[in-house]
């Protein structure tokens, strides 16, 4: 057997775990010849591999339903007692590079005392972390461990992302009073589209979780389930965290909004004022402008200065009229 120093690939891996928190990887041929007892056997899959759909359908020796479930496109965080065994699907943060935060990849675990198999489509970190341990020794040394640490690293991964939405929310409460508003609008959009997305994945797997708890298999021992309980308060704190982003994303776009109301009523407040000074004189003006007979002043060499004069008095009177009224 080869050392577990090889990274994760996109095809059948798998590690036998040594129980002193070391692994090695195996083969296809040397999982077929693995028998239990030997020690803890992790085999990890991507689902969408045509190889690796054939081994677990074909040599997994799995139930049927547990297999169609490692290989659904589609999962929500669930646990479910099957016999002595486990199957637990989960999520955790994209961390690749351009990825949005909110499109979490899943994991697909069956796990009982022996032997464990993961799926997935995309690498997660929590994985890479787990196989990290391993190669260093300090891996998990059961099933029980494996699990309370995955499910820990996947929790843990999340708390980076839950910090960066409540910097990015405070950020924009900084900044709501600059003038770049439909910026900041489109910013808070997104943060509270990511937040509500991530958050919709998060709840279920608090009841994941919490029905993991809750199981009663033997080979989970009390200090995993008090490890698991711990992760399972953390992964409640993010939840509360993210409600709190997406409250404070929502009160500053409300913010936002009344400030843009109000400016744009100020606006109009000064056009309606504009309107009702030059209403008289557009009138008086319209008046004195038809081409008809009969006009006044038309023969009168100063008529013109006198209907100016007229017009400023009309100015005057509606400027102190309006400053009465505290309309100015």
């Amino acid at each position: 057997m080869t050392s577990a120093s090889q990274p994760i690939e996109k095809y059948f891996v798998a590690y036998l775990l040594d129980g002193k928190g070391g692994a090695s990887t195996l083969d296809v041929s040397q999982v077929a010849a693995w028998r239990p007892g030997e020690g803890l056997l992790w085999v990890h899959l991507n689902y969408t591999n045509s190889q690796d759909q054939k081994w677990l359908t074909e040599s997994s020796t799995l139930d049927n339903l547990v297999v169609e479930a490692l290989l659904a496109e589609e999962t929500r965080p669930r646990t479910t007692a099957i016999g002595e065994g486990l199957l637990i699907a989960l999520r955790g943060v994209n961390h690749t590079p351009g990825a949005d935060p909110d499109d979490m990849v899943a994991i697909r675990i069956w796990i009982d005392k022996e032997r464990v198999i993961t799926t997935r489509k995309r690498d997660l970190l929590s994985i890479s972390d787990l196989v990290e341990n391993l190669e260093s020794g300090r891996g998990p040394t059961s099933a029980a461990e494996f699990l309370g640490e995955l499910v820990d690293r996947l929790v843990w991964r999340m708390s980076d992302t839950v910090d960066q939405f409540e910097d990015r929310v405070a950020d924009i409460e900084e900044r709501v009073l600059e003038s770049n508003s439909s910026t900041i609008r489109y910013e808070l959009a997104t943060l509270r589209r990511q937040a509500i997305t991530l958050r919709r994945y998060l709840a279920p797997q608090r009841e994941a979780l919490a029905r993991l708890i809750g199981e009663k298999v033997d080979w989970i021992d009390e200090g995993s389930r008090l490890k698991m309980r711990e992760v399972s308060d953390r992964l409640i704190r993010h939840i509360e965290d993210l409600d709190a982003v997406r409250e404070r994303a929502t009160v500053t776009q409300e913010e936002l909004l009344s400030r843009l109301s109000e400016q744009l009523n100020k606006r109009m407040y000064v056009l309606s004022v504009v309107a009702a000074i030059f209403l008289p004189l557009g009138f008086l003006t319209g008046l004195l402008g038809i081409n008809v007979g009969g006009i006044p002043g038309s023969d009168y060499a100063l008529a013109f200065w006198v209907f100016v004069a007229i017009i400023v008095g009309i100015i005057a009177f509606q400027l102190i009229l309006f400053r009465w009224k505290k309309w100015l």
